[in-house]
């Protein structure tokens, strides 16, 4: 049976976006509260943190093994090493109640990232493309963009608004970068005892959607005519984001949260905030990159 262990102890907050980096053989991920970006080698077990000057929510590898990063005021740029480089735009909303989320890069370096509405109040939060120097709205009135990803094909773009239970789909051109109407593609039905709502995702080589359900306790495997073809817990009852890595793209890893969680949860969940990884038998795809170089 496929199991989750936690290869990393890590006790994040708000542990997010894993992503695996072939060239270097290592895991990246961030912890948003922390705010940091964190660098796991599962060899050696060895994890270092990179301290962030504000809330890092996501990011792409460049080519040139650099970062795109969405912060709460902006998309940066950072060298190799995980220093801040520049400001490349600053968030159109308002930082002091929202943050960039979610997001990664498509086939022709694209960044694509969402917005988060921190009161839940007011539809504020959007989904965005930054390309050639120009930050696009594609989609809004969201409360948490999330769940980012491409078909294998690029038909298929998907994203989902986390508090609202349902992940979307847009048919997508790849060539021109444009999206077409916003699709409900697969919607969670919560109940009192089972709240998992779909954070944030990643595609497998069969175009398998993998959601990290979180408040949900495991990641769902998605067919990509939206039926729930797989399920697999895990023990952290907050899992926020997997990706696919190793040499071979068949672990799975998973974030995990537990900042604000009731004690006697993690009581129960004693390893959430931990990095979580499972073998599986149908390999992910290696993460596109950004079309940006540090030195441009």
């Amino acid at each position: 049976m496929q199991t989750f262990e936690c290869v990393l102890p890590a006790a994040a907050a708000l542990g997010e976006c894993p992503r695996w980096d072939e060239r270097r053989a290592k895991l990246w991920w961030v912890d948003i509260q922390a705010p940091a970006l964190h660098g796991f080698d599962p060899k050696t077990g060895q994890d270092v943190a990179i301290p962030m000057p504000e809330n890092i929510a996501c990011f792409s590898l460049t080519e040139d093994d650099g970062f795109i990063a969405g912060m709460r005021t902006g998309i940066f740029l950072l060298d190799a090493k995980g220093q801040v480089v520049r400001k490349l735009c600053a968030n159109p909303e308002n930082p002091a109640t929202s943050r960039f989320n979610d997001g990664r890069c498509d086939a022709h370096g694209r960044f694509w990232l969402g917005t988060l509405d921190e009161p839940k109040a007011g539809n504020a939060a959007s989904l965005y493309r930054y390309a050639n120097g120009e930050l696009t709205k594609i989609d809004a009135g969201l409360l948490t963009s999330n769940g980012m990803a491409f078909s294998p094909d690029y038909c298929w773009c998907y994203h989902s608004d986390t508090p609202r239970f349902t992940i979307y789909r847009h048919p997508y051109d790849v060539d021109s970068g444009e999206v077409g109407p916003r699709e409900d593609w697969v919607k969670f039905e919560p109940t009192p005892t089972d709240r998992g709502r779909p954070d944030g995702a990643s595609v497998d080589s069969e175009g398998c959607y993998w959601s990290a359900l979180y408040e949900g306790g495991r990641v769902v495997r998605i067919s990509p005519e939206g039926k729930v073809v797989g399920e697999y817990p895990l023990p952290a009852r907050c899992p926020t984001m997997c990706a696919f890595g190793g040499d071979d793209l068949r672990t799975l890893y998973v974030t995990t949260a537990r900042q604000g969680r009731p004690a006697e949860e993690l009581e129960q969940y004693p390893q959430s905030g931990g990095v979580f990884a499972m073998r599986v038998s149908v390999p992910g795809l290696i993460e596109k990159r950004s079309a940006l170089r540090v030195t441009d």
